[in-house]
């Protein structure tokens, strides 16, 4: 029996790991289906080298020596004595982390050069997001027992409200910052130039695949059978739905929004998922896709930050919405579990924020002033399919 449960353990962890990493194809083609058509090819390989680079960052630096401490460098046979559970946990968390660059990788997207943002990446997942992560998820520098013990209860972050989406959508504030806008977006008047998604069906598809799997991505971080809950599935089924509702009615049917008014709730919904009712999981949901429509909206045509596939509001401000919204919903007044108190859920939010925050802007800035970060002009406005990757998405035909 023992073995048993330890062998569905792993099978559980394992299914999880694939069903996230099949996320990266939805953030792929949710890429693909927003940027222009001279940025799709560029989009595609961005995202798998992303995943590649991520995998050896977290595996040598970020997983082994910063967030867990778990030693890879021994033998085959000792590791498979493990029956292979720490080895789909690392997978498990990988996908996780592959994330962040995913994230970013929306933001900055058609005026980014190559490999400066692997670079990017690497650091990224080997430095600054394990160094959160562990702190939150392994309980690394005393920081949450420091939270119980000030606040009454630890920063409860279930499924990455914070660890995850909120750090990737600060992190890529930081680098859209620091790029600037595409050429020709903010006109010297005043006025805007559009640039509408290339591709409404991509784009649907990759947000249908990112909803898919993110049934993964919150479910299974219960990663054992049995700590599986059911309460995490119909929380993260609710808040998906008012993702969509309101960001349906704040968009006025806008597709765009649609579409990624699923991702809003789900982003918000991770954080409490486990502890909150279902109802609160669909107000949760509901307050994060009109809160993406909106400050989507004030982030583009207003504030002129030219984060293109809105992942700041999307990851970053639904992110805090969602870490938040935990401290409110999952008390036991609001139907929720409790064992959540709003200092604590605040304090985390604020410090995931700022590391994030000026983390990015450090890692970026850096490599920004060392070799640069931003395509030319002349290789933006030809595109990064043909100046970077030499091919488009569709050949040309008389």
């Amino acid at each position: 029996m023992e073995a048993l449960q330890s062998g569905s353990d792993v099978l559980f962890v394992l299914l999880g790991a694939i069903m996230v990493l099949a996320m990266h194809a939805g953030f792929a083609f949710l890429e693909v289906g927003t940027v222009r058509k001279k940025n799709q090819v560029n989009a595609l390989v961005k995202i798998i080298g992303d995943f590649a680079i991520s995998t050896i960052a977290y595996f040598f630096i970020g997983y082994s020596l910063i967030a867990y401490g778990f030693d890879f460098f021994r033998s085959a046979e000792a590791l498979a004595e493990m029956n292979g559970f720490e080895l789909v946990k690392f997978f498990f968390l990988l996908t996780f982390a592959a994330a962040i660059p995913a994230i970013i990788s929306g933001g900055i997207a058609e005026r980014a050069r190559f490999y400066p943002q692997l670079l990017a990446s690497f650091l990224i997942v080997a430095l600054l997001y394990p160094f959160f992560e562990g702190m939150v998820w392994n309980g690394n520098y005393g920081v949450q027992d420091w939270i119980e013990a000030t606040f009454g209860a630890p920063f409860h972050d279930f499924a990455g409200s914070i660890v995850v989406h909120a750090v990737g959508g600060w992190i890529a504030l930081a680098a859209v910052l620091l790029l600037g806008a595409r050429h020709g977006r903010y006109r010297a008047d005043g006025g805007m130039a559009a640039h509408p998604p290339s591709s409404i069906p991509f784009l649907a598809l990759g947000a249908w695949v990112l909803t898919i799997g993110w049934f993964g991505f919150n479910v299974m971080s219960a990663q054992s059978v049995e700590g599986v809950s059911g309460l995490v599935a119909i929380n993260s089924l609710m808040a998906m739905v008012g993702g969509i509702l309101g960001a349906l009615f704040v968009g006025k049917n806008d597709p765009g929004f649609v579409h990624n008014g699923p991702l809003a709730g789900l982003v918000a919904i991770c954080a409490g998922s486990d502890i909150v009712h279902p109802i609160g999981g669909l107000v949760i949901g509901l307050i994060a896709g009109a809160l993406f429509v909106w400050t989507f909206t004030l982030a583009q045509n207003k504030w002129k930050i030219d984060d293109v596939l809105g992942v700041w509001p999307l990851h970053g401000l639904c992110g805090v919405w969602g870490g938040i919204a935990c401290g409110i919903f999952g008390a036991e007044a609001l139907g929720g579990l409790g064992g959540v108190t709003m200092g604590a859920q605040i304090f985390g939010t604020v410090m995931g924020v700022v590391i994030a925050f000026v983390g990015g802007f450090i890692i970026y800035g850096i490599i920004k002033m060392i070799i640069g970060i931003r395509l030319s002009e002349s290789d933006e406005i030809q595109g990064a399919d043909l100046s970077i990757h030499k091919i488009r998405s569709t050949p040309d035909y008389d």
